[in-house]
């Protein structure tokens, strides 16, 4: 069994910062890529950041230059830094994960999700 475990959110001011950290556990052989989405409440869950096991990141315009994801391949974490944060940036955010594992080649996780909320 994988486990994703997420730490970070919280509140914060628009203008401000914070860095959410997702770290992967288990059965792993090794991780395709690794992402964070995020879900406000109303709208769908949608990509914030995505990366690649060989260091390729994908970003939608609505936080490109604002937001930097990263992982550590060693401890199986992904990061994010979110900065110039805005108020439509709140949102509860998912860490994904595609694992291959002993007895499989891939397969999706999902983190159980942090609350980011951005307001003064």
């Amino acid at each position: 069994q994988v486990q994703l475990v997420e730490s970070g959110g919280g509140l914060v001011q628009p203008g401000g910062s914070l860095r959410l950290s997702c770290a992967a556990s288990g059965s792993i052989v090794s991780i395709h890529a690794m992402g964070w989405y995020r879900q406000a409440p109303g709208k769908e869950r949608e990509l914030v950041a995505d990366i690649t096991s060989g260091g390729d990141t994908t970003y939608p315009d609505s936080v490109k230059g604002r937001f930097g994801i990263s992982r550590d391949n060693d401890k199986n974490t992904v990061y994010l830094q979110m900065n110039s944060l805005k108020p439509e940036d709140a949102a509860v955010y998912y860490c994904h994960a595609s694992i291959r594992g002993i007895y499989y080649y891939k397969r999706e996780y999902w983190g159980q999700g942090t609350q980011v909320t951005v307001s003064s």
